[in-house]
């Protein structure tokens, strides 16, 4: 990488965008597949070939020999089958280089290879990816060598979806459907389409590659299953937007460079609350783009990382004691014509087309609070949610006091005749200038804040594909937007209708209203009484996705069948006991192998020691070294019972059949017994000679990087 970057001539180089397209493709063929993108037309088979063709020839131009389709799998991250363009040799030996319109369109994987929660059985084997035109092809650039990335839908053989994309591209057409109809009821004849828009931010831990690859648990589990905290943690608030060092200043420098030519608009990067911690936010795009730049996004930070020395932990905690990682998900609906249905104005009680949209999201959010709580839910966020600037676990929406204002009128008195402003904010430094606040302050603590044109997400972890979410907040507000249209469209006197519309879903909804402090008890005492649901564990939130409720929801709009909610919600119980199983195995090994074992070793030296000076100096104090023996001692034992009895629970566990039992069993039983394993060997670290812990502390990996 040169040492000058102009992001103007390199942004996007390594994509086949619609530049590209207009630029190498007939016409003819450039403006149908446009229509098949914008106007989410199906794709003419007639054009796949002009489309291979072209993609293939500049993919080559830029130095590729493989093509894949690059999907989204059940596991979370990004799979991929790469195939050179090479054909059969003929008789003289020589290769064509060839891409057909079929290989473009359509390739086939092993289903049954990959998590179907019952769909796809072993024999089962055949599923499809299918081309995703509305995300643009891109070259990835590694150690492999270059390689053309195909964005695919990934389903199996009798249809069913078996990845993160295809439901989210069946939820996008649900709420395009349903907002065009609200647009229509407010006259607007103009727009035709509107997309989610999302810009997921991303926190990650950077530690030093060394010292990395010396503790078993980041290397199995992403995360330190123990360790003692160091004497500073982020107590002194100087690390969240302090100067970047130039070991991590130099590989951001990368990172940018590489998102950049794959056409992602990386633009905000910063030290976060934590030690060791980092951001990366890209500018808002189409939902379905912005979940697969996630990915590349994730792919990127950890690849590059390797460059300079260091490892990326995208694990949702990795360190106890100190802020976790979200992926905090800024979701807006946009039309083709630029208006943002949620943007409020600077007299949002006027503004009735808001004020309905808003009553339909609050609604949306009220009814399914525990479908949206699922869809952040995941092993890592467990030990996520509820301190250090993440939500808890109860789905509230905070307004703000402006917006609370208007509702408070509309409830009261059946009208809002005024919105509170800002005013001015007087830094009183006469060579600063006054300026206008805006009219709400932001809440750190909410799940789901509404913070100008947008609200934001803040409960995804920072391992965890966006998707989910978005496809649950794109259904459940198309559902919200259908109900409402379905009766005003029926109206005699629309105004009147839309006023107590408003009115009744604000009175009916008002509950999921909260712009406290979501850490605190008293809130979690009140949101009880307010009858919110409170699911603390992942284990907890995983019954949403099949309540009748959320089957009945997702085959309306034709996102989920209910086999592929129940096949989910397998999948979910089976990776919640995998992931558990595997840290109380690592947990298992690093107790038996090295914490034990150093153990022993310093108190065999500390004794050892006693025994010699008692035995030169019988009058000499050594009340320390026998205290320090005895505590030691007893830690040790406590110790060697904990881990008796982690292995005694894991290997029930391991014998008992796949599914919500194992899950449970693993959440209520093996959870607590790792707990009980890390207290006393945490104590331990604190005791034990530096020299004989077996490896690097938390200080080495958070404040040495």
């Amino acid at each position: 990488m040169g040492e000058h970057v102009n992001v103007a001539e390199i942004f996007g180089q390594n994509v086949f965008n619609d530049a590209v397209m207009r630029d190498r493709l007939p016409k003819t063929v450039y403006k149908k597949l446009k229509k098949t993108i914008v106007e989410g037309k199906e794709l003419e088979p007639g054009i796949a070939d002009s489309v291979a063709q072209a993609m293939k020839e500049w993919a080559i131009e830029h130095g590729a020999t493989h093509y894949t389709h690059w999907f989204q799998p059940l596991t979370g991250v990004t799979a991929e089958k790469h195939d050179a363009f090479i054909s059969t040799p003929d008789a003289a030996g020589k290769v064509m280089l060839e891409f057909s319109g079929k290989e473009l369109i359509k390739g086939e994987s092993d289903a049954s290879s990959f998590p179907s929660g019952g769909l796809r059985a072993t024999f089962e084997a055949r599923g499809y990816t299918a081309w995703d035109c509305t995300s643009p092809a891109f070259l990835k650039e590694d150690a492999s060598g270059v390689v053309l990335c195909i964005p695919t839908a990934f389903c199996s053989y009798t249809g069913e979806a078996l990845d993160k994309k295809t439901p989210l591209l069946r939820s996008m057409q649900a709420i395009d459907q349903q907002a065009m109809r609200i647009l229509r009821l407010f006259g607007n004849t103009t727009s035709k389409k509107v997309t989610p828009s999302v810009g997921p931010e991303q926190e990650y831990f950077l530690v030093d590659r060394e010292t990395y690859l010396q503790r078993k648990d980041l290397i199995y589990t992403g995360r330190t299953l123990f360790g003692a905290m160091p004497p500073k943690g982020q107590e002194m608030d100087d690390h969240y937007f302090g100067t970047i060092r130039e070991r991590i200043g130099a590989y951001m420098k990368e990172v940018n460079y590489e998102l950049w030519k794959l056409g992602v608009s990386a633009k905000t990067q910063h030290n976060e609350a934590a030690p060791a911690q980092h951001e990366l936010a890209p500018i808002y795009a189409e939902v379905n783009l912005a979940v697969d730049h996630n990915q590349m996004i994730m792919e990127t930070l950890k690849r590059v990382a390797g460059h300079h020395g260091l490892t990326c932990l995208l694990h949702e905690k990795p360190f106890a004691g100190v802020n976790g990682s979200g992926k905090h998900n800024n979701w807006s609906l946009i039309t083709d014509d630029g208006i943002n249905m949620l943007h409020a104005g600077r007299t949002p009680h006027e503004n009735i087309q808001f004020l309905l949209v808003l009553a339909c999201i609050l609604k949306a959010v009220d009814v399914h609070a525990d479908l949206l709580r699922q869809s952040a839910a995941d092993v890592g966020n467990d030990h996520r949610l509820g301190a250090n600037e993440a939500p808890p676990a109860i789905i509230s929406v905070f307004l703000g006091e402006q917006l609370e204002d208007v509702i408070d009128q509309l409830c009261s008195t059946g009208v809002a005749t005024h919105s509170k402003q800002g005013g001015k904010l007087m830094t009183g430094v006469a060579t600063l200038p006054d300026f206008d606040k805006d009219a709400t302050d932001r809440n750190r603590t909410s799940p789901f804040a509404f913070t100008g044109n947008k609200f934001e997400f803040r409960m995804v972890g920072s391992a965890d594909s966006p998707s989910s979410a978005n496809v649950v907040l794109n259904t459940i507000v198309a559902e919200a937007f259908k109900e409402a249209a379905d009766v005003l469209e029926q109206a005699e006197d629309f105004d009147l209708a839309v006023h107590d519309m408003i009115k009744t879903l604000l009175a009916d909804h008002r509950r999921i209203i909260f712009n406290g402090n979501g850490y605190s008890d008293a809130w979690v005492e009140e949101a009880e009484k307010r009858g919110l649901p409170n699911l603390k564990s992942m284990v907890d939130a995983i019954p949403a996705l099949v309540t009748d409720k959320a089957v009945k929801l997702f085959e309306a709009f034709g996102v989920f069948t209910r086999a592929e909610l129940e096949s989910r919600a397998e999948i979910e119980y089976e990776t919640y006991a995998k992931v558990i199983n595997i840290e109380a195995r690592t947990m298992i090994d690093m107790a038996s192998k090295q914490f034990i074992p150093a153990a022993i070793q310093y108190i065999t030296k500390l004794a050892k020691s006693l025994s010699a000076v008692t035995a030169a100096c019988p009058a000499a104090d050594v009340s320390v070294q026998t205290e320090l023996l005895i505590e030691a001692s007893d830690l040790l034992s406590d110790t060697k019972v904990a881990l008796a009895r982690l292995i005694e629970l894991n290997e029930q566990g391991c014998r008992m059949a796949q599914g919500r039992e194992q899950a449970v069993f693993y959440h209520e039983q093996i959870v607590p017994a790792m707990a009980a394993l890390r207290a006393p060997v945490d104590k331990l670290e604190m005791i034990v000679d530096k020299e004989l812990w077996p490896m690097p502390s938390y200080g080495d990996l958070i404040f040495e990087v």
